[in-house]
C-alpha cells in the first residue's frame, strides 16, 4: 500500500509540472536530446548538399514508397550506373529520382558517388576539347549511360562506353547547369 501511494505521489508530481511547463511555455525536461535542425538545401544525415547526383551502384535497386522495408515498392531501377539524383535523406535512407521524374526511398546501400550522366539527345557529339569548333570523335545515342571525368561551366568530359570526348551538359542529363566536376 505504501509502495502504491508512493507511485501516486510521483504521478502527481510529474502530472502538476507538465501542466506547469504548458501554462508557462517552458520546456519539459527529458532525456531525449533535441531535433537536429537541418538547413535547407543541405542532407540532415550526411551534410552533403540536395539536391545531388549519384548513381545506381548495382544492376537493380528497389524505390520504395516510404523510407524503410515496410514501404510498398512503386519503382524498380534496372541499369548499373544510371544517374539518379538525391532530393532528401532519412537516416540510411536516401529519396531519389530519374531523369523522368520516376523514383521513391532507396537503401543508400544501392548508391554510388561514382558521377554518371544520361545522354539526352540523340546522335550527340563527343569533341575532342570543350569547344564548339573541336573536332567530333563519336556521337552518342540517346539513353546511354556515361561515366564523368570532369566538368566545366557548359561541358563534361564523359567515358562513353570506353570512348572519351567532352559532351555538352545540355545533352545529358545528371550534372547541374555550370556545375564543376574535378
Amino acid at each position: 500500500m505504501k509502495r502504491l501511494a508512493t507511485v501516486l505521489a510521483v504521478l502527481g508530481a510529474l502530472w502538476g509540472a507538465m501542466a506547469l511547463a504548458q501554462e508557462t511555455d517552458a520546456p519539459i525536461k527529458t532525456d531525449k536530446p533535441p531535433e537536429k535542425e537541418c538547413q535547407p538545401d543541405i542532407g540532415c544525415v550526411t551534410n552533403l548538399p540536395l539536391p545531388r547526383f549519384v548513381s545506381l551502384k548495382g544492376s537493380e535497386g528497389n524505390a520504395r514508397r516510404g523510407p524503410g522495408l515496410t514501404h510498398r515498392i512503386d519503382w524498380v531501377f534496372t541499369r548499373a550506373g544510371m544517374p539518379l539524383k538525391i532530393t532528401a535523406e532519412y537516416e540510411n535512407w536516401r529519396r531519389v529520382e530519374d531523369s523522368e521524374g520516376a523514383g521513391g526511398w532507396v537503401h543508400y546501400s544501392l548508391l554510388s558517388g561514382v558521377r554518371t550522366v544520361l545522354v539526352t539527345l540523340d546522335m550527340a557529339e563527343l569533341r575532342d576539347a570543350p569547344d564548339d569548333t573541336a573536332t567530333v570523335v563519336a556521337q552518342a545515342e540517346m539513353g546511354v549511360v556515361g561515366r564523368i571525368l570532369e566538368c566545366h561551366p557548359g561541358w563534361c568530359r564523359v567515358s562513353l562506353d570506353g570512348t572519351r570526348g567532352w559532351i555538352r551538359t545540355s545533352a545529358v542529363w545528371g550534372v547541374k547547369e555550370g556545375e564543376i566536376v574535378e
